[in-house]
């Protein structure tokens, strides 16, 4: 049977002031009327059937995760100590996967991506799990046909292709994982036309991932298997507690795809977003005639290419802006020149220096 785990754990800075510790950008409804989270379960309906659902997130999400997610089970929400990127999340999924059933296929996902249309993505979870069953060993993930030569995407570089039936989805042998390249690599990776972008989004067998993090990270897995074997017993918040947060950070890219020899890669009928700045609200949301994308109460002169949001009814106006970024909160106001995507990020770090806590 096909599982379905989401990862719902990122801090989403680079969406302050809108995003914050406790409701970070998964929460927010910043591509559509229903926050990025909810929007990733519709996705998969009827495809996996919510008690087949995980999601894995932080504990201190976890109450703003059941509310927004009323359908799912208490149980499907894997609520963790503290963040160790995906590697051990996505380990200590397929082992609360494997225990209810053992033979699982799991389709593992962000919950942060802007998706669409959800037919061909559902077409496509599809067709990656037919390529398990077939091969069960086998690790299937979807590359995005790069339109730009992207800096902030991970890259996957395509081999020779995979026989497929009339009418399946143009599939290929995953030659290797490149990591965020610099401008110049990027451009190289674009003209070769045989790179694509890292989705991020996986379809493999519970066991294999799990056999592959035992060959790979033996320490990791030791930690997760002990958590396991405390799932249902009293002291389990004692022992995820203690394991979890023995645990080093690592990601799933660097723990096992880096590794991985068996990897066919799916180029995705879809189209995608990671939503990583504000920048990406440009591309998704519609545009005024000097493309401005605006979200609220906003009036403006001689305004081009800005993203202005205004919360609660706040009226902003703008005389004589080019590319700014313009986000206004019940308690705090960003103005910036919306290239400055990293400078965003470091605003969290900035605020917790000052102690200006409330701002978090």
């Amino acid at each position: 049977m096909l599982h379905a785990v989401i990862m719902a754990g990122g801090a989403g800075s680079r969406f302050w002031p809108e995003s914050r510790d406790a409701r970070p950008k998964q929460l927010l409804p910043l591509a559509g009327d229903r926050s990025m989270l909810q929007a990733t379960v519709d996705r998969l309906e009827s495809l996996v059937p919510v008690e087949r659902i995980v999601i894995a997130t932080r504990a201190s999400l976890a109450g703003a995760i059941a509310e927004q997610l009323p359908e799912l089970p208490a149980a499907a929400i894997l609520a963790e100590p503290c963040q160790r990127d995906t590697a051990p999340c996505i380990g200590l999924a397929a082992l609360w996967v494997s225990r209810h059933d053992p033979e699982a296929t799991m389709v593992v996902l962000p919950a942060d991506h802007a998706i669409s249309p959800a037919e061909a993505f559902r077409e496509a979870i599809t067709y990656a799990a037919s390529l398990v069953d077939k091969q069960p060993r086998r690790i299937v993930t979807f590359g995005i046909k790069p339109s730009y030569p992207a800096e902030s995407f991970g890259y996957i570089e395509r081999g020779e292709p995979l026989g497929s039936a009339p009418g399946t989805m143009p599939t290929f042998q995953a030659r290797r994982f490149r990591e965020k390249p610099k401008a110049e690599v990027a451009r190289e990776y674009l003209a070769a036309g045989t790179f694509y972008w890292n989705s991020g989004i996986f379809v493999w067998r519970a066991a294999t991932i799990l056999d592959a993090l035992a060959k790979h990270q033996p320490e990791m897995l030791a930690h997760l298997r002990r958590i396991a074997a405390a799932f249902h017993e009293p002291d389990f918040a004692a022992v995820l507690e203690r394991e979890f947060t023995a645990i080093r950070p690592v990601s799933i890219d660097y723990a096992v795809m880096e590794h991985a020899t068996d990897v066919a890669v799916i180029e995705a009928p879809f189209s995608w977003d990671d939503v990583g700045s504000w920048q990406a609200l440009g591309r998704l949301a519609t545009q005024d005639a000097a493309g401005n994308t605006i979200h609220g109460k906003h009036l403006g002169i001689d305004t081009r290419g800005s993203i202005v949001r205004a919360a609660d009814g706040h009226l902003i106006v703008t005389i004589g802006l080019n590319d700014c970024l313009i986000v206004h909160t019940p308690d705090a106001t960003l103005v910036a020149d919306k290239h400055c995507e990293e400078q965003v990020r470091q605003i969290v770090k900035l605020l917790r220096e000052k102690g200006w806590t409330e701002h978090l």
